[in-house]
């Protein structure tokens, strides 16, 4: 089928870029650097914890495993992912038109959205490589280093998770994390889709996400009414699968936001691209 051939291209395309491997080698050097410091520097922390939580719980294992320690680094990284993935979101049409390798495309009878929908299809399989790599990374280096044991989590108090259920929550976590990313990539084909240089859709991806981001954080009352529509607000939701009980409702409330607008950016985009002039 055209559309499989065409992704697979796409995604040749994709791994040829040198950009393409920034954020996975960033990610290889820096969380270990992380997990180091982190097994490091817990010692006291980890007497502290145990020092008042050992009359209530029983805790198995250490409390600054590997489990926790993927958690902290979650929380660490959920901001700088996005920059890492616009730069290859931002590319996927900017980087063509620059090149004018689409005039190639417009003399062959490929229609724009089969290319649309290649180019889309492999944005969102390196977004998921990227994610699952990440959370390989972070859970399985952890574990591995840290070793295995009962999760801490201190949300309203202390939550103790056991390590059987801690891997079904960062099922979960990643499962959410990586729906949002998707919606980082499609605000940067968005921006692709607009311009022929593709620093403007990394820059354009950046500039949104962070202006958003404020507007759905500052404690100020005339933002507030707005807040639960801004696709920010929910771009922790992933904390929520540490939660006992797991709040699915404000979940999945949470995930269709993210929904709408991963089709509202990729149906505008589709708009532009099939409207827009390549040959000139």
């Amino acid at each position: 089928m055209i559309i499989f051939t065409l992704t697979r291209n796409e995604l040749y395309k994709i791994f040829s870029l040198v950009r393409s491997y920034i954020g996975i080698i960033l990610f290889t050097i820096i969380v270990p650097l992380i997990l180091w410091g982190y097994g490091m520097g817990t010692s006291h922390i980890e007497a502290e914890i145990e020092s008042s939580v050992s009359e209530m719980f029983f805790i198995e294992g250490s409390p600054t495993n590997g489990f926790t320690a993927a958690y902290f680094i979650m929380n660490f990284f959920w901001i700088h992912i996005p920059f890492l993935l616009a730069l290859v979101g931002g590319d996927i049409f900017a980087g063509e038109q620059a090149n004018g390798t689409f005039r190639v495309y417009a003399t062959r009878p490929i229609s724009r959205l089969s290319i649309f929908i290649s180019k889309v299809m492999a944005t969102m399989i390196y977004t998921f490589i990227f994610v699952f790599y990440f959370g390989i990374l972070t859970l399985g280096l952890g574990l591995a280093w840290h070793g295995v044991g009962d999760m801490l989590v201190f949300q309203d108090g202390v939550l103790i998770l056991e390590s059987s259920d801690a891997l079904r929550r960062f099922f979960i976590a990643y499962s959410f994390s990586f729906m949002n990313m998707v919606l980082v990539s499609s605000i940067a084909i968005f921006f692709s889709t607009m311009v022929r240089n593709a620093v403007g859709p990394v820059i354009g991806t950046m500039a949104l996400f962070i202006f958003i981001l404020m507007v759905s954080t500052l404690p100020l009352d005339v933002f507030k009414s707005i807040q639960p529509y801004l696709f920010t607000t929910y771009f922790s939701n992933w904390e929520q699968a540490f939660y006992d009980p797991i709040p699915w409702a404000d979940l999945f409330r949470g995930l269709g936001l993210i929904v709408s607008n991963i089709v509202m950016f990729l149906g505008i985009g589709l708009i532009i691209f099939r409207r827009k002039d390549i040959l000139s």
